[in-house]
């Protein structure tokens, strides 16, 4: 069947469908990771969005629901220019195509996605609608939806309905912490409990330590990070009051990633601002660094088009070390605005020279746009896990 991919600017790409039989209208944006594509699907920060992916084959390990990082997926549709419809992988559950049909997402392969990733670098992130209708009417029809269109509050959609504990990872060694993966509970995740897919299991460095984590559209690594380390994590809903989690007396308190724009996110905002003037230590990271800084009174502005992708250069600023990193952000923090005496810039971007992380002065709070649980994408920053770790424990982030 032909499906259309029509712009706001009127291009319009003729392809095939794929997935669900439904026209939608999102934010079209782009992700260059080579791998990924169900870390990326299920990542509840592209809510609100369709998602182009650069790399021209998707679809052909599968999907395997073990390394889903919800429990659904989650953008608006999926636009590729070759899908895969015979993967080969043992650990395959089913094809890309059903998965989509599953998930109720539309999309469409066989178009150009080189032309319309320069599109959208050129003229900047645009909205689209992708339709199986071929006699469409732009001036009528199309472009209204597509002037009217916003994603709109989408926090509120991706939170968790209540609040749940990720166990600590377990010793698995007699003599001492031992790598190796916990066994997947299958049968739990088709009962659609909110078991936590199995994590490395990393020194235990955070045993004993608890740590609240509010989710606005969390990534089951980022709790996965912390129990494979033995911390014992709380996920609260995203509009769980600040002295609800003090009361709690974490060891320590992440802000999770999420979708869509920051400043939507007003009485969040201000609960964060309750949990900075607290003695806790606070790692956040993308749409929580973002949401913190504007706790604090800096400002965020949108970006052309974004980074998505698991190949973002990242520098440390202390150490002038550069990491690779994961990245899904559309915002970012604007350092003009932002005052030396509350937060300094502790990371930046190699490619564009924007913020990347902030350490905030005479705090224990450090915080990034980039994804150091990384899944999909390397696993360069992972340490920032133990930086956080060393804080809970008494440490500095300056240490």
């Amino acid at each position: 069947m032909k499906a259309f991919l029509i712009l706001e600017d009127g291009t319009v790409f003729e392809g095939t469908h794929i997935g669900a039989d439904k026209e939608i209208v999102s934010e079209i944006v782009f992700n260059t990771s080579m791998a990924g594509y169900l870390e990326v699907l299920t990542d509840p920060s592209y809510a609100g969005q369709a998602v182009c992916m650069t790399y021209p084959l998707i679809g052909n390990y599968g999907i395997c629901r073990e390394d889903m990082e919800s429990g659904k997926a989650w953008p608006d549709g999926f636009i590729v220019r070759e899908l895969s419809r015979i993967p080969s992988n043992f650990r395959c559950d089913l094809t890309i195509q059903e998965f989509l049909v599953e998930n109720d997402i539309p999309g469409i392969s066989g178009i150009d996605t080189r032309a319309l990733t320069r599109i959208l670098r050129e003229k900047g992130t645009m909205n689209g609608m992708i339709t199986t209708n071929e006699n469409f009417k732009f001036e009528e029809e199309v472009l209204p939806k597509l002037k009217a269109y916003t994603t709109g509050n989408v926090v509120d959609k991706v939170t968790c309905d209540e609040k749940y504990v990720v166990e600590p990872a377990k010793d698995l060694s007699d003599n001492g912490p031992l790598s190796g993966m916990a066994r997947f509970d299958k049968e739990a995740y088709e009962r659609g409990e909110r078991e936590k897919r199995p994590a490395l299991v990393k020194e235990l460095n955070g045993k004993g330590l608890k740590v609240a984590l509010l989710d606005f559209g969390a990534k089951r690594n980022i709790a996965d990070s912390l129990a494979a380390r033995g911390c014992e994590v709380t996920v609260y809903p995203a509009r769980t009051p600040a002295a609800e989690i003090i009361a709690s007396n974490p060891d320590g308190i992440m802000l999770s990633n999420g979708p869509g724009d920051p400043k939507d996110c007003g009485t969040i905002i201000d609960e964060i601002k309750k949990l900075y003037d607290t003695e806790i230590p606070i790692f956040a990271i993308c749409l929580g660094h973002q949401l913190m800084a504007l706790a604090t009174g800096a400002d965020t502005h949108k970006l052309k088009y974004g980074h998505r992708g698991g190949n973002h250069p990242v520098k440390d600023l202390a150490t002038g070390r550069v990491y690779i990193s994961s990245q899904n952000h559309g915002y970012v923090v604007d350092t003009d605005k932002l005052d030396a005496n509350i937060a300094v810039p502790a990371f930046e971007n190699v490619n564009d020279g924007t913020n990347e992380g902030l350490k905030y002065v005479g705090k224990n709070i450090f915080t990034v746009q980039f994804h150091p649980e990384s899944c999909p994408g390397p696993q360069d920053s992972g340490y920032l896990f133990d930086r956080f770790i060393e804080m809970m424990k008494g440490g500095t982030i300056n240490a």
